[in-house]
């Protein structure tokens, strides 16, 4: 039985119903999608969920909340799109810890050619595991990358060449750390290499093919050892645009807004005609996250780490049902 999700303020149920599949298309750990959202008559409420955390790799549930804050931000992108001007509280309530955020559309505003931009690229935006062509990222698109996070209360950081081959030890070993702890195993075999039929996880078909040895970068196989067959020619690039999203204290909040900003970037980069994808491991390890720390500086908390290039298309991830993941709407009166 579906569930029922009736109006939100002056937004209908259909209105309702497409800024919250906008907000599942958020990217995750492992296509986890470890949200819950539920609908009053005056706010949307988005909560963590547990249930679907990753405690192997995810032990302090940092990249959860980090899921969290991209469906956040792309739900408010939905909503401007629709000419509503959401007003957010982040971590409203204390009695509720796993409430994250309350949205409520609480007026009309002007739609920004922005807004619309980055709206338009939610449902285009894809995690592309697959080689980027060897064309570098315009200059003029980093500055764009940088504004885009700052919009979020955090900031980006560029690796320049020469830091790159210390990204490229520190990243393998995060992989062997993480490749050598059964619980991680155990935990990765669960998420990766699905089906077809698999509305959660990585499928196979979204993995992207093995590095071969020439391949300067480790990259994890998602295809639960059906990786796809190389073609001729289509070497990983060997210097990436890398780049960092950080915030300034590491502690939940900032995990929210640091989650909201990996989103933005990720859509600008989308609109710019731009892929994908993350470098997840080197902030997954306690030590190379720190040395990483080191290595932009130390004065930002690492959270994500993108490989942005020029990618062929892919197909998008499977996500659950708009019904499994909304509880049932509650109206006053």
């Amino acid at each position: 039985m579906s569930t029922h999700i009736g109006p939100v303020g002056t937004l209908t149920s259909e209105e309702i119903r497409a800024v919250l599949t906008a907000a599942i298309s958020a990217p995750s750990l492992h296509n986890s999608q470890p949200w819950r959202f539920r609908c009053t008559a005056t706010a949307i409420e988005l909560s963590a969920d547990h249930t679907r955390s990753l405690p192997a790799t995810d032990a302090d549930d940092r990249e959860l909340l980090l899921a969290c804050g991209a469906a956040l931000l792309n739900l408010r992108l939905a909503l401007r799109a629709r000419g509503r001007h959401p007003t957010v509280s982040l971590l409203p309530d204390a009695a509720r810890r796993d409430l994250l955020a309350r949205v409520r559309p609480v007026g009309n505003r002007p739609v920004s050619p922005t807004d619309l931009a980055l709206a338009d690229a939610i449902p285009r935006r894809r995690t592309n595991r697959r080689p980027f062509a060897p064309i570098l990222v315009p200059p003029g698109v980093v500055p764009a990358l940088r504004t885009a996070a700052r919009a979020e209360q955090a900031w980006l950081a560029t690796l320049a060449p020469a830091q790159l081959p210390l990204l490229r030890v520190l990243v393998a070993e995060a992989h062997r750390a993480q490749r050598s702890e059964p619980r991680f195993l155990a935990e990765w075999t669960q998420w990766t290499g699905r089906d077809v039929a698999a509305t959660d996880g990585v499928p196979a078909r979204n993995s992207g093919p093995l590095p071969e040895p020439q391949d300067e970068w480790v990259l994890r196989d998602f295809s639960g050892g059906r990786a796809r067959v190389r073609v001729a020619g289509k070497d990983f690039e060997p210097d990436p645009l890398i780049v960092v999203v950080g915030s300034f204290n590491d502690r939940p909040l900032a995990w929210l807004q640091a989650g909201q900003a990996m989103q933005r970037v990720l859509l600008t980069a989308t609109a710019a005609g731009l892929s994908a994808s993350f470098l997840s491991q080197v902030v997954e390890v306690a030590a190379t996250r720190l040395a990483l720390r080191d290595l932009i500086g130390g004065g930002l908390w690492p959270q994500t780490v993108l490989r942005i290039g020029y990618g062929s298309p892919v197909p998008p991830t499977p996500r659950r049902d708009l019904d499994d993941v909304v509880d049932t709407v509650v109206h006053a009166g």
